[in-house]
């Protein structure tokens, strides 16, 4: 029985469980990143690394799910948006907080919805502006605050261009809805690593076992397992409850960041402003997704 017909059948229950479980995983990119492993690489050149690694250990898993293989213009913005976003992405956690990172790519349904309406032309609802007006502010604040308190703000503009490019992933994504969704995850992250590969090849640093094992565990826990247990759980989920379910990841991340690194030298904790910017960003997802989620719940007890 599909989870449009009953919210309350083991399938919806173990559906939601592996949205769960794959938010929880993705959540762990601050645990990695901050990771005093990597200490030893340079910081202008230690994002494009993590984020070149853990792609490509991210292809080792996901390119076997691959069943059928076609190329269309699309993908071609699609792979760039996604090569910039991981890459801005992960070198902006190297510099500021996982929590501000996290929460400011956490933007990108506000720019899936100006893209959609500039681009696509769709017509977007009161619940779509509120949303996009909260994160606008929540953002407003921390760039704002990150001035004035003479804060990283490269790093904070890395951290809204790695939200804007996932938009531009999720909006090319939605223009090729019936191809193969672990053929377009698995050419995203192929192109990455052809992109990323210049400046892995050029830093030449020597990376050692414990290193290599640690950027497999990222690739592999961090990105493609979460990826398909994500994939199967939708299947019994709607999008809108998956999108309620995933927001565990942004709260999770600095929590994982404080328990594992806070002892540590480099520990930067995240400030006020932070919170409560990234604080904005959730209301507005959440006043965004939850109604329809309530509503779903009663059509299926009806």
């Amino acid at each position: 029985m599909s989870a449009e017909r009953d919210s309350g059948s083991s399938d919806a229950w173990r559906g939601r469980g592996l949205i769960v479980l794959a938010a929880v995983m993705w959540s762990t990119s601050g645990f990695f990143a901050k990771a005093p492993w990597f200490d030893g690489w340079p910081e202008e050149s230690r994002g494009a690394l993590l984020a070149f690694f853990r792609s490509l250990f991210a292809l080792v898993l996901l390119a076997p799910l691959v069943r059928r293989v076609e190329f269309r213009r699309a993908m071609l913005p699609m792979t760039i948006c996604f090569a910039v976003m991981v890459w801005s992405f992960m070198s902006a956690m190297v510099y500021v907080s996982a929590a501000s990172v996290i929460w400011l790519q956490y933007l990108s349904p506000a720019w899936v919805m100006l893209g959609a309406v500039t681009i696509l032309k769709d017509r977007v609802g009161v619940a779509e502006v509120r949303m996009f007006l909260f994160c606008i502010a929540g953002v407003a604040l921390i760039v704002v605050m990150e001035l004035r308190e003479g804060g990283n703000l490269l790093a904070t503009l890395l951290a809204i261009l790695s939200g804007i490019t996932f938009a531009g992933v999720v909006l090319s994504m939605r223009s090729m809805s019936e191809v193969d969704s672990a053929w377009l995850i698995t050419l995203n992250h192929a192109a990455a690593v052809i992109l990323l590969l210049p400046w892995a090849w050029s830093t030449h640093q020597t990376i050692q076992v414990s290193a290599y094992v640690a950027l497999g565990a990222f690739g592999v826990i961090q990105m493609s397992i979460p990826y398909i247990l994500f994939a199967r759980g939708l299947r019994q989920v709607n999008s809108a409850e998956a999108s309620m379910l995933i927001l565990i990841e942004p709260v999770l991340v600095p929590i994982w960041v404080y328990i594992a690194w806070r002892h540590h030298p480099s520990y930067d904790p995240p400030q006020w402003w932070t919170l409560v910017g990234g604080g904005m960003i959730f209301v507005g997802l959440v006043q965004r997704y939850l109604p329809t989620v309530i509503r779903h719940a009663r059509r299926r007890r009806t």
